[in-house]
């Protein structure tokens, strides 16, 4: 391959780099950095994308990764004050930005990511000039084979394992349309170009990843790619300790799964924004609903509900639009953005349609369980949320609501522990409440200065979220910080003027005895009936 930018050409199979006719004298590593630079060049490339792909994942100072892109940029006459060809993009990595022809005379060609040798091929190569594909109706997902970055054949089963229970898990997002193993592990060990994955097999957005093994240590990465646009929506890696394989690779699944769900449906959200409404598909007003909603502030909750009426107005027979209007309706009312009084038997029979519409539809229960549990009814929301997660095992939010529900009754321990797991499913996740939600534990097991500081956390991720800013100033009375209880009180009432404790005790589904602890934090800060 021959890439032509500039006055510049790269010859990769001679591993040459010329300035118009003249042969420059560069070191290797540098023409293979600025040849992973030039393939890649659609998007950022990280650090640990240099460490993994020019150095083979080995240990590299950050003075040498300096000294070789310096190098780099020297060679094609940049700097790193013009950043003309090479460019730094700040906390994210490094991008060329030059304009490239390739010598196929296309110019706007996609390079193939990068594959290493150790990856050995046991299929045939992919089917050449396969015609592109119609996307399905609701977002779709090829997952490629993570690629065996250990030097190891042997440690192929492990990547190979990772990749096929992620495909299974994600087969049981009954919105997502998931592309089969069989499909997808024809690619295994070749260079694909994702645009090219994405037309052949009809999928808007494509999952690829890598495996690294080192003594007792194992390093999993992985990144979700718009297929259409080349974009990168996602991407994160796992450090594990190499102890019982196949609870490690349970775990993987579960937090890769749990993290990609969010993204895939904020992608989707942002994807409908410069459609009208009029335009959009069940799913597709769905998808924009929650995008506003996730934001998590009392103007763009309006918007979703909106949205979500209308999506029940129009398609009275899709259970996902009956399910996440009753979800954002109960929210709302529990953040104290709107009366919940005049809903609740609305959000009752959306619950209820939802599960006769598709009993497989995890949210449905999802929002059975939020019914009980503002009902005080803790073992039937537990229920209800264990259902939800049987729906669907990486649901991280039903993780965190039956954490939500153990610790209003007064059951701290035990609701941390699930707190533990939906943000270790899902770090990323855009609700906050359950950071608010290890406050409140904390705070009922009468630590109070931990329970500070879970409070401020989520209100630092969410500076809007009443649920954080009632348990902080609770919790800095009990503390003893009475100066900034009172302070947060203030705060409280201009972000909700009818705030009471009457308003506490009708809407804020503590069981009696912690509601008493709650309500004597509060009163130390001067609220009143």
């Amino acid at each position: 391959m021959i890439y032509h930018f500039d006055n510049y050409t790269l010859d990769v199979d001679r591993q040459e780099l010329r300035r118009g006719a003249e042969r420059l004298s560069v070191e290797p590593q540098v023409l293979d950095l600025l040849h992973y630079l030039i393939r890649n060049r659609e998007r950022v490339v990280s650090k640990d994308d240099l460490i993994a792909h020019v150095w083979n994942g080995r240990i590299v100072s950050d003075s040498t990764l300096t000294s070789r892109i310096t190098s780099a940029r020297q060679a094609v006459g940049d700097s790193g004050d013009h950043q003309r060809l090479i460019r730094t993009v700040a906390r994210k990595g490094i991008r060329f930005v030059g304009e490239v022809r390739e010598n196929s005379g296309s110019a706007n060609a996609v390079a193939p990511r990068p594959v290493p040798a150790a990856a050995p091929s046991r299929m045939s190569s992919p089917p050449a000039g396969t015609s592109a594909l119609q996307l399905p109706d609701k977002p779709s997902i090829a997952v490629l084979p993570f690629t065996n970055m250990s030097g190891d054949p042997e440690q192929e089963y492990f990547s190979d394992g990772i990749t096929d229970d992620i495909i299974s898990a994600l087969s049981r997002l009954r919105w997502l349309f998931v592309i089969a193993r069989n499909s997808t592990f024809v690619y295994k060990g070749h260079a694909v170009d994702v645009k090219q994955v994405g037309a052949e097999l009809g999928v808007r957005y494509v999952l690829e990843g890598s495996v690294r093994k080192s003594g007792q240590r194992i390093r999993v990465a992985s990144q979700l790619i718009d297929a259409i646009t080349g974009n990168h929506i996602w991407a994160e890696r796992y450090d594990r300790e190499l102890s019982d394989i196949f609870a490690l690779q349970d775990e993987i699944t579960t937090s890769v799964t749990a993290a990609i769900e969010p993204k895939l449906l904020a992608a989707e959200g942002i994807r409908t924004e410069t459609r009208s409404i009029e335009d959009l598909s069940a799913w597709d007003l769905v998808a924009r609903a929650l995008s506003h909603f996730w934001k998590l502030t009392s103007t763009e909750s309006a918007t979703a509900i909106a949205i979500l009426r209308q999506a029940v107005e129009r398609h009275p027979n899709y259970a996902p639009a009956h399910s996440m209007l009753a979800f954002a309706l109960l929210i709302a009312a529990y953040m104290g953005w709107i009366s919940g009084a005049g809903d609740r038997k609305f959000v009752t029979q959306l619950a209820h349609r939802a599960v006769e519409l598709d009993e497989e539809d995890p949210w449905a229960y999802m929002v059975l369980g939020l019914i009980a549990w503002t009902d005080r009814q803790t073992e039937e929301a537990v229920r209800r949320f264990q259902t939800a997660i049987a729906r669907n095992p990486n649901f991280a939010a039903a993780y965190g609501y039956i954490g939500l529900a153990l610790v209003f009754d007064g059951q701290s321990d035990e609701a941390l522990r699930y707190f533990e797991q939906a943000m270790r499913m899902s770090p990323r996740d855009p609700s906050t409440q359950f950071f608010a939600g290890v406050s409140v534990a904390h705070y009922l097991a009468g630590r109070y200065a931990d329970a500070v500081k879970w409070g401020r956390q989520a209100l630092q991720q969410r500076p809007g979220i009443l649920s954080g800013h009632r348990i902080l100033c609770a919790s800095l009375a009990q503390a003893g910080q009475m100066d900034e209880a009172r302070k947060e009180l203030e705060t409280l009432r201009q972000m909700q003027p009818d705030l009471s404790i009457a308003w506490i005790k009708r809407w804020v589904p503590y069981t009696p005895g912690p509601m008493e602890h709650f309500l004597k934090g509060l009163r130390k800060a001067g609220l009143t009936d």
